[in-house]
């Protein structure tokens, strides 16, 4: 029996050990389901490696049959590209001028509607926040993942400030832009340009908390078209990108055609690769 039970079953007010009890179970649950992610993890890891289950279970000193059960089921490794355990989804809050009151976009709520569902579909626990219209959020917590863009929060505009390759940009006549200094490639939503069309670009990277102790995942669009269109990349290629960076910090580019009526993506494509920031730190 562990030292923080016992100290837990010696609780005598029937109230507070309910409090810690509730508390210590969510606690838990979480360790629970992020071991049996990473016992996962390491098998799938092992089995790339090209070492057969058999193989596995015999160093590992279990059976083949409880090594291919591990291999299947279970929470999937690639959910941790969101968070461990639990996460902190938040989207903006917008000021109404005309009704003189705070609204949020229907395209922001999809967005954060649809992360939820991706978050509890790994298995993690999930809590909604805002970014009030003042712009001032806590990024120093974990699992914080958010939509919204640079220019309706200082906290966002100096975490994406943090991207070593891409940038945001306001161009000469106005709209705002992304940039690749890396090929200086400018990129412009298409309700900006001349023609106007139906796409818009959205911008996914992992990068770092204000406090350095931990990451955030920022997701954002020129407009609120390319956010969508970015959390349909990470519901559909999760486990691609998880492969490709893992927890590192990264930042990439994508093309967002979508249904001028509705705004939902028809198609995404990625506009630049997936650039690890510690490699373009060693450049």
């Amino acid at each position: 029996m562990s030292d923080e039970l016992q100290r837990i079953m010696a609780i005598e007010d029937p109230y507070r050990l309910l409090r810690e009890v509730t508390t210590r179970l969510a606690d838990a649950q979480q360790e629970v389901t992020e071991l049996a992610r990473l016992r996962r993890r390491v098998v799938q890891d092992l089995h790339a490696q090209g070492l057969s289950y058999a193989q596995i279970a015999t160093k590992a000193g279990l059976s083949r049959g409880r090594i291919h059960q591990i291999r299947h089921t279970g929470p999937a490794p690639e959910g941790a590209f969101l968070g461990r355990g639990a996460v902190v989804i938040a989207t903006p809050l917008r000021r109404d001028d005309e009704r003189g009151r705070t609204v949020v976009a229907v395209d922001d709520v999809s967005s954060g509607k649809r992360l939820e569902d991706l978050a509890r579909s790994y298995g993690l626990d999930v809590a909604s926040d805002h970014v009030p219209v003042t712009g001032e959020i806590d990024l120093n917590r974990d699992g914080m993942v958010v939509v919204c863009g640079p220019r309706m929060s200082q906290q966002m505009w100096d975490t994406y400030a943090l991207d070593p390759v891409l940038r945001w940009e306001q161009a000469e006549d106005g709209p705002w832009t992304l940039v690749d200094s890396r090929t200086g490639t400018v990129y412009r939503s298409g309700q900006d340009s001349d023609p106007k069309r139906p796409y818009d670009v959205g911008y996914l990277g992992k990068l770092p908390r204000p406090d350095g102790s931990g990451s955030v995942l920022a997701i954002a669009g020129i407009h609120t078209q390319g956010s969508l269109g970015v959390v349909q990349l990470l519901a559909s290629d999760l486990a691609t990108l998880w492969g490709q960076v893992g927890e590192h910090r990264f930042s990439t580019l994508v093309g967002v055609e979508y249904d001028p009526e509705t705004s939902e993506p028809r198609s995404y494509e990625l506009l630049t690769p997936l650039y690890r920031h510690d490699e373009e730190s060693t450049e």
